[in-house]
């Protein structure tokens, strides 16, 4: 019939994160997020899991050809780079209060540090 979407799970990792790919083939590499795409638990990331697609001529490329592009990667393959080490780590969350009012934060699991 349609698609069956998969079930999905708290998304630790948020657009313009840095993350570095812990397997797969653009494994060591690192690289801003560009997207999330969260009904199929993937993203992508700047520089990484470059695709090359074929393209037919159009307004925006006149000649077609040959143009690489990022392919989404699935976020169980990424972590987040700590902001203290920058060395990959977990996510963790902590509710801390600004004036006055609690809200939810993020913490890398090594270092202890608040991400933005």
């Amino acid at each position: 019939m349609g698609q069956t979407k998969t079930s999905t799970h708290k998304i630790k990792i948020r657009t313009g994160d840095l993350v570095k790919v812990i397997s797969g083939n653009s494994k060591g590499s690192q690289g801003k997020v560009l997207q999330i795409l969260k009904a199929d638990n993937r993203a992508i990331v700047e520089g990484v899991n470059i695709i090359k697609k074929h393209t037919k001529p159009n307004a925006a490329n006149p000649n077609g050809g040959i143009i690489e592009m990022e392919a989404a990667i699935h976020i169980s393959n990424l972590a987040l780079i700590d902001p203290k080490s920058g060395k990959p780590t977990r996510v963790g969350r902590q509710v801390k209060e600004v004036d006055g009012k609690k809200k939810i934060v993020r913490i890398a699991k090594k270092s202890g540090e608040e991400i933005d």
